[in-house]
């Protein structure tokens, strides 16, 4: 009676290079026959257009004498640039402001070890979160005309991740069966179930830095005059989705 020994292949596929194949001893499972298996990747991306931006916008005040006086004109401030972006935005396509980050402190300088008081500071950061992108460049040229000072952070994103990381997940999980399927015919074999299968997506944060700061001011300096600089475009550019799977299918 000859004697049947059942030999496992274990196969790698990587996206972006050709099949690696690496054989490996014989595979003991609980069952009335062994089996073997081929383990494969596949990584798929896919760029689509942001439907989202929030942008951080921050009226900073100070005085050297009062903290009150300081804190009243960022109050007058805010509560233009408040009055300006409500308007501006559609919270029935799921726009909204928020406040975050309120500080209001003395500031101290040090010299020779010594601290002395110099101001008080006054701090007031508005987030927009909005879908009408081609807006944002309007509603920071305007919230800066306002006499909001600076512009922390532009952020692009998706509204509808999880949607772009089904469709493309279907995609690198049909990829990683016909691999699979390609390494078990080159054996001599076939795909016979799913041993193991492994997913993951993820989406590139689309950060853009800073572009504007108050040109306001620079009055101080008598290096402006009344008019505010038209807006700077803003291109909102593309998010890269990334998905990956890593399966193991047993072989018959």
């Amino acid at each position: 009676m000859k004697k049947i020994v059942v030999m496992s292949l274990l196969g790698a596929a990587i996206f972006s290079v050709p099949f690696v194949f690496s054989p490996a001893n014989a595979v003991s499972v609980n069952s009335s026959q062994d089996k073997g298996y081929v383990s494969v990747s596949y990584t798929a991306e896919k760029e689509v257009s942001p439907d989202t931006v929030e942008v951080a916008i921050a009226v900073r005040t100070e005085d050297k004498k009062s903290m009150q006086t300081a804190i009243k004109e960022n109050k007058e401030i805010s509560d233009k640039v408040y009055e300006y972006l409500r308007g501006a935005i559609t919270p029935a396509n799921g726009d909204y402001l928020k406040t975050t980050n309120y500080t209001a402190s003395p500031h101290y300088v040090y010299n020779s070890g010594k601290r002395s008081f110099e101001k008080y500071e006054v701090s007031n950061c508005i987030i927009v979160h909005t879908k009408s992108l081609d807006k944002i460049a309007q509603m920071i040229d305007k919230s800066l005309a306002l006499g909001a000072t600076t512009v922390n952070s532009l952020t692009f994103s998706l509204s509808e991740k999880d949607k772009e990381c089904a469709d493309i997940l279907t995609q690198a999980t049909k990829q990683a069966r016909k691999r699979a399927d390609v390494v078990a015919a080159a054996a001599g074999t076939t795909v016979s179930g799913i041993k193991n299968i492994d997913t993951s997506c993820s989406v590139n944060a689309n950060y853009a830095a800073p572009q504007y700061r108050n040109m306001l001011m620079a009055k101080s300096a008598g290096a402006m005059d009344s008019a505010v600089a038209e807006a700077a475009p803003i291109e909102a550019g593309v998010i890269k989705v990334y998905a990956n799977v890593n399966a193991n299918f047993y072989l018959k």
